[in-house]
């Protein structure tokens, strides 16, 4: 018996919008159907470390905030440890939130601690990014501007070969009632386009 194959036509790809909050973040977008929301409050009553807020916007080619967007963190404890087995010493800080951007003024915000370094890594946190015209989510770090002595021996960002290039992933401090808080404004493309990383 002979076997015939059928050949189909590729499909068409599709970008993570417009609805990406409703999948991946229903209760920003006003749907409570989740026992347990992920946030963008990663630090519990009792975790050790600076408390710290990260927030920016993301920003399209033509420089507006894009206010679609979600993003994700991942971090390290204040110890430099990440919650995973793989870790020699595993943390009980989840260290990873989702959050979109608010949809009127595009601002995203993070409330987290300061991670420690890790090995010979300056301390920083990772960011992926999706949103309607991005095909593949993007990877980014960010580092923490007054971590210079660290961030000078980091091998990831002292890879980067251009300076200015570096500066697109430091994220510069500053206090808000006493609390500091971190602004990381991502670029997707044209002026200032944010560094990242094929994972």
């Amino acid at each position: 018996m002979t076997q015939q194959l059928t050949h189909f036509n590729e499909t068409a790809s599709q970008t993570g919008g417009p609805y990406v909050h409703i999948g991946l973040a229903p209760k920003q977008a006003g749907f409570d159907i989740f026992e347990n929301n992920f946030g963008n409050r990663l630090a519990a009553q009792g975790t050790e470390g600076e408390r710290i807020t990260i927030e920016g916007r993301v920003f399209d080619g033509l420089g507006l905030p894009m206010k679609d967007v979600l993003l994700e963190i991942w971090q390290a404890d204040a110890q430099g440890h990440y919650a995973h087995p793989a870790d020699p010493k595993p943390s009980s800080f989840r260290g990873w939130g989702r959050t979109g951007a608010d949809f009127d003024t595009g601002l995203y915000a993070f409330e987290t601690i300061k991670p420690g370094p890790v090995g010979d890594q300056a301390p920083h946190v990772a960011f992926w990014v999706v949103a309607r015209g991005i095909n593949v989510g993007l990877h980014t770090r960010l580092y923490f501007a007054d971590e210079s002595a660290s961030n000078a021996k980091d091998p990831v960002l002292t890879g980067i070969e251009w300076e200015p290039r570096r500066q697109t992933l430091v994220a510069q401090r500053s206090l808000r009632d006493g609390k500091p808080v971190y602004t990381f404004d991502i670029r997707v493309q044209g002026e200032g386009e944010t560094v990242f990383f094929d994972v």
